[in-house]
């Protein structure tokens, strides 16, 4: 299964520029990198490989480039700062959830 990041017309990019939200999405935080693959426990491995490199821009950044997101700023200022803060607060706590999860040393393989 893959999960994967997709950019649309409503987001209000220019569209021929999809890949560069998708950095933008992964370098804030908001989109983390991870392999999750099951068959590397029975070699004593953990199955969630954890590829995001921490953010090195704010979600806002990201965000605020979006229709979505501009236009709740531009309508409704006050909510919209205090959704980008709690949006802000997930993005960090995510990210050090899955650093957290990949860093654990998995038990033994099951004999059998």
């Amino acid at each position: 299964i893959i999960i994967a990041y997709s950019h649309c017309i409503a987001h209000g990019i220019n569209m021929s520029l999809g890949f560069d939200e998708h950095k933008k999405a992964v370098e804030c935080g908001h989109w983390p990198l991870y392999r999750f693959d099951p068959r590397l426990r029975k070699e004593g491995k953990n199955p969630l490989q954890f590829e995001s490199k921490p953010p090195k821009t704010s979600f806002a950044d990201y965000a605020y480039g979006e229709n979505r997101y501009r236009t709740l700023k531009a309508s409704k200022p006050e909510v919209a700062a205090e959704l980008m803060k709690n949006a802000e607060e997930a993005v960090r706590a995510r990210f050090q959830l899955y650093q957290k999860l990949a860093a654990i040393t998995p038990d033994a393989p099951a004999a059998g």
